[in-house]
């Protein structure tokens, strides 16, 4: 449907009982209804919300003036794990990309598939420390996932599974540590509640009190998570 000149994407689910609207990270906007919502129904309640999309969508844009384009070149700041290391370009190095001595290291011969060996990079690194700190997040929960995977995900940090499965976004690789404990928490209070309904806001906030904080963190710096 078009609010104006805003194309909305609807997405119908069996798992939800209310009408939510998102603005995503690209900008767009998602509305998740009820699997037996009549459009009209949809329709009245994107139009209801018309000045509070308005007002996210304003914001996103002012967020997303500070967004980072990066180039593989000498000096060239890249974030990991809430730092930002400066690239060098090597010759004769035995692995693609390493860090090392508070550098990113890229061997010249991969100039040509720097991102892709980046996102390699990031997505090794994201799946070892989220394993490593999910032993720690873990111990507060009785329901554990059956696996943890680490992907391209297109609008999300993470998403979760009925069947207990979490996967992460490799950008998770470029938040701050408290900010990825953040992020596993609440897929870890989603194996409990799967919609963001009131338990599931006040079990989150019993699990991790100053979540708030670190979601405000991923709002205000998430567009920088890029390459």
């Amino acid at each position: 449907m078009k609010l104006d000149d805003i194309d909305i994407a609807i997405e119908k689910t069996g798992r939800r009982k209310t009408v939510s609207i998102f603005i995503e990270r690209d900008g767009s906007v998602r509305v998740l209804a009820p699997i037996k919502a009549a459009d009209e129904t949809i329709e009245n309640a994107v139009k209801a919300k018309e000045y509070q999309i308005f007002t996210k969508l304003a914001k996103w844009k002012e967020l997303n003036q500070g967004k980072v384009t990066r180039e593989f070149v000498n000096g060239q700041s890249f974030l990991y794990f809430g730092r930002n290391y400066r690239l060098s370009i090597v010759e004769n190095q035995v692995v693609p990309l390493k860090m090392t001595g508070g550098y990113f290291h890229l061997d010249k011969k991969y100039l040509n598939k720097a991102d892709k060996v980046f996102k390699d990079f990031y997505r090794d690194k994201a799946e070892e420390k989220i394993k490593e700190r999910l032993k720690l997040i873990e111990e507060k929960f009785q329901t554990k996932p059956s696996s943890i995977k680490v992907l391209e995900l297109q609008h999300r940090w993470a998403s979760w599974t009925p069947k207990n499965r979490l996967t992460f976004h490799w950008k998770c690789a470029m938040a701050p540590i408290m900010v990825l404990d953040y992020i596993i928490t609440h897929e870890m209070v989603h194996l409990k509640y799967p919609n963001h309904s009131t338990e599931f806001w006040n079990e989150l906030d019993k699990k991790m009190p100053n979540y708030r904080e670190h979601e405000n963190w991923l709002k205000q710096n998430g567009v920088k998570m890029s390459l």
